[in-house]
């Protein structure tokens, strides 16, 4: 993504975020405020609801007394004229909107009641009378029929109490409308009998709305009624034995944030006009900062293409992105100066103004290109002084630079017009002939030796100059520049082995090279097709005869040469650095064969180690991972190592070494005692075994010195802790001294040559399988009883 792009959408993303953030407060007051206005109608609601009650009580009252202070209606309750006071009930409860009026005689049973009351009054009367009675004037709630009244009883006295005037009003939905219409909230009486469900028995929501909530879910709070949430408040009414009625008062959260709906699509509108609005000044801010910075990639896309001449636009901003264009074109004009210089130090030797191997092969690659290979001669010249390591050594490295210069000088003045002279590094130089065969080129060399026949005058030293030259054709000896060049050198280090002034290529000196460097090529392919072979040469412990390890070896199979020695292909490998991925294929190749070789009774399997695997500092976790895809231990492994190996770097070979040790694996030196600082690191390196030299094993029944030698191996590395192993075990005699010297393990071709795997677990198979020796491998050794081949 661009950054005009990235730049833009960073801008959007954060308004979107403050406006979300101020949306979500925003929202969040809205709601605060709408539930403490309904807070605040809950409480209008109740004193609402209170004032009502305590009007219907008084106007209730105010009927009652009236009856019951009514001379004929006392007459008739007197005379027992129960007609007569079923009539006054019925005209004063009439009067004053009474639904329910009744007489109750001193014992607080019902003596009459007027027309059309219902006739389940008797048990709510019953119930409700007592309390009555109590508070006489004052208004109480009961159910009749499952429906709310209100009822309002007093004393008839004439002058002493003769009867109860019993008067009520049924708390119907009117009363809950004119709630919701003073209030703005809608109004429940629930009745909770004791052991049943609670049940709505009037409500002022108007359909389809569905009240049951109100009773199923009697806690304080939000409220669902249908899909429309309500804040609900409860207020008793009334309780009694049979349960209790209360009031839930149910407000509208949606109708108490309705009014704020039009500031949310307000802010909803300015948000969007904010987005785009905000986005327009981004894009427009992004191209004034990026248009500059493109023009800068421009810029650089033209300094990568090495054109430096053209200077970059800096629109004399005055801003940072003014100070990058200036910097960008100071940098453009130093790297143009640079280059220049490095093109002069990459194609030029600073010492003598000569060009130098780069350039001379680019002269010999042009020349090549422009002759007719039909006509045209080329030849090349290779020369490497004689002796002027020791002129560094004696004079100084000053008075060798100055020999260089006028061995440089002196080259200059013998060579023909338009003859190139190179220095190549070192003490080497090189003549470009252009249009000379074989014959003018040992001429051009002659007359250069006769050049060097003067000695050179170093300050007070006089300094004989000599030096082989080498000399190639083409296209006589080589097709290209490379090879020429090669085959040159080829010369001249064959002119230097045999004191001649000049040698002209000859391809006979040049066989046993190209033969080496055609098997390194091929080498590095053989891993790839296979061609590479696990060999085991087996050790034994020479105190029980068993077999107890076996030396990894590596063998090439190749596809025409046949079975290549080692020692031809080893060494190559070794100065290349290939030898490290010998060593890992190897270390594979057994880990492979772990488990097979450990059901055979060969514990560890010896793998040598190269002085370039000591200083690869990533050789552990190789290994580890090569464990993990064999799952194989390592303490199934010893790691042979040499003493140059060791000193070729210690401190770094320690730390490797140290590393292996901590993963279990054992540690050997091989070819102890042809080094010279073995002892030194003995006590420092965590080595667990040495590996005598088979130079001095071979011969110690023979030579006394070999075998004083390796008796004081074995005692030393026992006094230290380590088992010994001693190779070239060529003969009986040879393994029975050795038991006597209390050596650990011995290997050789008397036990056996190294073998291929499969044949190597036969021999072990075999080996194992001999009839035993008694009383021990000694008394085996010492008869000359013939070991198993």
């Amino acid at each position: 993504m661009r950054l005009s792009a990235r730049f833009v959408l960073a801008s959007l993303a954060l308004l979107l975020v403050v406006q979300a953030a101020g949306f979500l407060v925003i929202r969040h007051s809205i709601q605060r405020n709408a539930h403490a206005q309904l807070d605040e109608h809950v409480t209008i609601a109740g004193q609402v609801w209170q004032r009502l009650l305590d009007q219907r009580a008084a106007k209730l009252n105010q009927g009652a007394a009236l009856l019951a202070a009514d001379y004929g209606m006392r007459e008739a309750v007197s005379s027992g004229d129960l007609e007569t006071v079923r009539s006054a009930l019925d005209n004063h409860g009439a009067r004053i909107g009474a639904s329910l009026a009744a007489l109750l005689g001193t014992d607080l049973a019902i003596k009459a009641v007027a027309e059309g009351v219902d006739p389940m009054l008797g048990p709510a009367l019953a119930t409700l009378a007592p309390q009555l009675a109590q508070h006489p004037g004052s208004g109480l709630v009961g159910l009749v029929a499952q429906r709310p009244y209100q009822f309002v009883m007093v004393p008839m006295r004439a002058p002493t109490l003769i009867g109860w005037v019993v008067m009520g009003f049924p708390l119907n939905q009117p009363l809950l409308d004119d709630i919701h219409a003073v209030s703005g909230m809608h109004a429940a009486l629930v009745a909770q009998p004791v052991g049943g469900a609670p049940l709505v028995l009037v409500h002022s929501l108007k359909p389809p709305a569905d009240a049951s909530p109100l009773a199923n879910q009697l806690a304080d709070g939000d409220l669902l009624l249908g899909a429309e949430p309500y804040l609900v408040a409860t207020t008793p009414v009334a309780s009694g034995p049979e349960g209790r009625i209360i009031l839930r008062l149910a407000g509208s959260i949606a109708a108490a944030v309705a009014p704020y709906d039009g500031l949310q699509w307000m802010l909803a509108a300015i948000t969007l006009l904010g987005v785009v609005a905000f986005g327009v000044g981004s894009m427009w801010t992004a191209g004034r900062v990026t248009k500059p910075l493109r023009r800068l990639v421009r810029a650089s896309e033209r300094l990568g293409r090495g054109e430096y001449d053209e200077p970059v636009a800096q629109d004399r901003r005055l801003d940072e992105i003014g100070d990058l264009a200036r910097a960008f074109d100071h940098m453009r004009v130093n790297v143009g100066a640079q280059r220049e210089q490095i093109r002069t130090l990459a194609y030029r030797d600073r010492l003598t103004g000569l060009p130098n191997r780069l350039q001379f092969r680019d002269d010999v690659q042009r020349a090549i290109a422009q002759a007719d290979a039909a006509t045209d001669h080329l030849a090349v010249l290779m020369l490497d002084l004689d002796r002027f390591k020791h002129v560094n050594d004696v004079l100084g490295y000053a008075s060798g630079d100055r020999l260089l210069a006028g061995v440089a000088t002196r080259l200059q003045e013998v060579v023909r017009d338009g003859d190139v002279v190179a220095r190549l590094g070192g003490d080497e130089f090189a003549l470009l002939m252009h249009a000379a065969d074989v014959d003018l080129a040992v001429a051009v060399a002659q007359r250069i030796t006769t050049a060097f026949e003067q000695p050179l005058l170093l300050d007070d030293h006089t300094v004989d100059l000599s030096a082989g030259l080498g000399i190639a054709v083409w296209p006589l000896h080589a097709a290209d520049a490379d090879a020429l060049l090669s085959r040159a050198e080829v010369a001249m280090y064959a002119a230097k082995r045999r004191t001649a002034g000049a040698q002209v290529y000859d391809p006979a000196v040049d066989t046993a090279s190209a033969l080496n460097l055609s098997l390194l090529s091929e080498l590095r392919r053989a891993v790839d097709n296979h061609e590479l072979r696990l060999y085991l040469q087996p050790k034994i412990a020479i105190q029980t005869g068993s077999v107890c390890g076996a030396e990894a070896l590596v063998r090439w199979q190749h596809p025409t040469r046949g079975l290549v020695p080692p020692m031809q292909f080893i060494p190559f490998a070794e100065q290349t650095g290939f030898i490290r991925q010998l060593t890992l294929w190897m270390f594979e190749q057994a880990a492979a064969q772990q488990v097979a070789l450990a059901v055979l009774g060969v514990r560890r399997v010896s793998v040598n180690l190269s002085t370039r695997d000591l200083l690869d500092l990533e050789l552990p976790e190789k290994l580890d991972a090569i464990l993990r895809r064999h799952r194989a231990l390592a303490d199934g492994f010893c790691l042979e190592i040499t003493e140059s190996a060791i000193m070729d770097d210690p401190q770094r070979a320690e730390s490797t070494l140290n590393r292996l040790a901590e993963r279990g694996y054992k540690l050997s030196i091989d070819d102890f005692g042809t080094g010279y600082s073995s002892l030194a690191y003995l006590k420092k390196l965590p080595v667990n075994e040495l590996k005598i030299d088979k130079s001095f094993v071979m011969a110690m029944e023979k030579d006394a010195g070999d075998a004083k030698i390796v008796r004081s191996t074995i005692d030393l590395a026992h006094n230290l802790g380590l088992t010994v192993v001693a190779e070239g075990v060529e003969n009986a005699a040879v393994l029975a001294l050795l038991h006597e010297l209390q050596c650990d393990e011995g290997q050789g071709y008397h036990m056996s040559k190294p073998l291929p795997i499969d044949d190597f677990c036969d021999w072990v198979a075999r080996w194992q399988a001999r009839p035993p020796a008694a009383p021990g491998l000694a008394t085996e050794l010492r008869a000359g009883a013939p070991l198993l081949h």
